[in-house]
């Protein structure tokens, strides 16, 4: 196994170190499990809505459960080294399953809850994991057929109890209660005292890359790689015990999980939302200080709002229309730390009062900042959010990196930038553009996968990205493109799609957009339209369509992308330039196959889908 270079770590202070002193800081999950019941011994640290109210797990009840869960582990035979994985959305059982494994210094496979049968069963296979926590009977019967075969698997442990024993499967609780019936003397005193059996250097999980290049690779992170990346992040974005967070993303990607870690830690009042749907509703019940959410999100937050504004006719409209861009010229200012003229600043409060005070409103009125990752945020959805009070911390990492590389903070949100590294995170830009990273977060290697893991270290031990960046003069880091995914024309023209892809995306009309050309003549677009936007223009311009179908084949609506993709494209180089494009009927999803679950763009399968309609694009005309 490839072992990049690694850091040089104090000794682990006592455990009854006063939180003032610099040095107490824990050198694995455990320890910060333990060090965060000693300092934040809070009665609502976990919240979760049931019978439509919130119920709240305190501090003491999380560590206790967390014991008993690692103790139950130890008398089904698990113990350190043991791979166990967690097919489930989110929800506290979620984050005391994967304590309680680190506890008993088993290994956490995480499962996405959108992944197919065959893919979990790839999972389980590769990572040989022992036992299954799983939600529910109806998650436990859609992979059932598949995981007959995964000859290592011994364990089900549902988190909800119907069903269970039909099934052959425990429940979480009886994993619990069976806390002290070992009876092997070795595991019987490791259970007495479980707080020293998870080292720095173990393994605490494996995560499977979501697999936009091909198949999934088990990245393994160790106790040292996530704690270094916890405290350096959650202290580089200032979180506080004060904080109320609302948890929306899944816990089976790193950058929530990791998050989760983050706000234990600091002891924060954390939510678990109840569905994406169900967010308006949340934010505003919870009044969160904090979130955490990926750019689509925010995206579909704007547009709601547009639609809304559209709803209510055209003076709602035009009033929208000239707030964004009050806020966006007032947030270029104060972003830059330019002086505001006295007129925008007249304009902006009351664009502040009529408008954007109803925005923080929806979002419960206390937000701080949200923190948006996974992808580029669109410069224009970061300038329009902070001008309503209401900003976004772009942050940029991996899997592979525990996750945070580097990221904006409140004092210095440079909106088209990921921000400036965080400390003990070296970056340097190759000679062919791409981003390396050397640190303590770095991953220990790819489970099983030596030759793939060599391949993403330099001879020099600095981990490839496989991002095109650079870094400016201040130490900012841009990313302009995954390097994979660049396009080369058959003229030989390199092209970068996601600048292109987030300009046209700034059209009201467009959801998705899928830049594509490699090998051919000139660049091209799939796009998905905003159906809600495209039926209001439809209706005001008396456009006869009404389904999907109807309207990516109607020429007025063909017109009107053209205009839109030529209006926000001009300023492109002339090889860059959109020469066709396809409307889509339906949006690209994770079901399907064309997102991953952190919904990036799978542009092979996209491609191989929709290779008809990219054919007929190129066609001579």
């Amino acid at each position: 196994m490839h072992q990049p270079p690694t850091t040089t770590t104090t000794e682990a202070p006592s455990a009854f170190e006063p939180a003032s002193a610099a040095s107490d800081q824990p050198q694995t999950l455990v320890e910060m499990f333990e060090r965060s019941l000693r300092l934040h011994n809070r009665p609502d640290l976990l919240n979760y809505k049931q019978n439509e109210a919130w119920h709240a797990i305190s501090s003491h009840e999380f560590m206790t459960r967390v014991r008993c869960v690692a103790r139950g582990l130890y008398a089904l035979g698990l113990g350190r080294g043991d791979r166990v994985a967690v097919l489930s959305g989110n929800c506290p059982a979620w984050t005391i399953a994967d304590a309680g494994a680190m506890l008993a210094g088993a290994i956490n496979v995480p499962i996405y809850t959108t992944q197919t049968p065959e893919q979990v069963c790839y999972i389980l296979n590769d990572s040989g994991a022992r036992l299954l926590f799983i939600q529910n009977q109806a998650a436990f019967l859609r992979i059932r057929e598949a995981i007959r075969d995964c000859s290592c698997l011994r364990h089900v442990v549902f988190f909800e109890d119907q069903g269970a024993r039909e099934l052959g499967a425990l429940t979480l609780a009886e994993l619990e209660a069976r806390r002290n019936e070992s009876s092997d003397t070795q595991s019987q005193n490791s259970v007495d005292d479980l707080s020293g059996v998870a080292q720095p250097d173990d393994l605490a999980t494996i995560i499977y890359t979501s697999g936009t290049t091909g198949e999934p690779k088990g990245v393994m992170l160790s106790h040292a790689n996530l704690i270094s990346n916890v405290i350096e992040s959650a202290n580089h974005l200032d979180f506080s015990e004060q904080d109320t967070v609302l948890s929306v993303l899944p816990l089976s990607h790193i950058f929530e999980r990791a998050a989760m870690y983050m706000y234990i830690y600091h002891g924060m009042k954390i939510y678990y939302a109840e569905s994406l749907e169900r967010i308006g509703d949340n934010l505003r019940e919870v009044q969160p200080t904090i979130m955490i959410g990926v750019p689509r999100l925010f995206e579909k937050i704007y547009a709601r709002i547009k639609e809304r504004a559209a709803a209510g006719g055209k003076a709602k409209a035009a009033m929208l229309g000239w707030a964004v861009e009050v806020g966006r010229a007032w947030a270029e200012h104060t972003l830059s730390h330019k002086k505001v003229p006295l007129s925008l600043m007249i304009q902006h409060g009351i664009a502040s009062r009529l408008v954007f005070s109803k925005w923080r409103e929806g979002t419960g009125r206390r937000i701080r900042f949200f923190i948006s990752g996974g992808a580029a945020l669109p410069e224009h959805i970061a300038l329009i959010f902070a001008g309503a009070g209401l900003p976004v911390l772009q942050g940029y990492g991996l899997t592979e990196t525990s996750p945070v590389i580097a990221a904006c903070s409140l004092e210095e949100n440079r909106v088209g930038t990921v921000g400036r590294p965080i400390k003990d995170v070296e970056v340097r830009i190759a000679a062919d553009g791409e981003i390396e990273v050397r640190g303590p977060n770095v991953m220990r290697g790819y489970y099983n996968k030596p030759g793939e893991t060599s391949q993403v270290f330099t001879e020099d031990g600095w981990f490839r990205t496989g991002d095109i960046g650079a870094l400016d003069k201040d130490g900012y880091l841009r990313i302009t493109d995954r390097k994979k995914e660049l396009l080369k024309t058959s003229g030989g023209k390199y092209i970068a799609p996601q600048p292109i892809e987030q300009l046209i995306k700034q059209s009201r009309f467009v959801s998705q957009v899928v830049l594509i050309g490699d090998g051919r003549r000139f660049p091209a677009a799939l796009i998905v339209p905003d159906w809600e936007q495209l039926r209001s223009y439809a209706e005001i311009k008396s456009i006869d369509a009404h389904t999907p179908h109807e309207f990516c084949e109607h020429p007025r609506i063909i017109d009107l992308f053209q205009r839109q993709i030529d209006s926000l494209t001009h300023s492109l180089a002339q090889y860059e330039r959109i020469k066709r494009f396809a409307l889509l009927e339906h949006e690209l999803t994770t079901e399907s196959g064309e997102l991953t679950p952190t919904l990036k763009v799978k542009r092979r399968v996209v491609d191989e889908k929709y290779r008809a309609v990219i054919d007929k694009l190129y066609e001579e005309q």
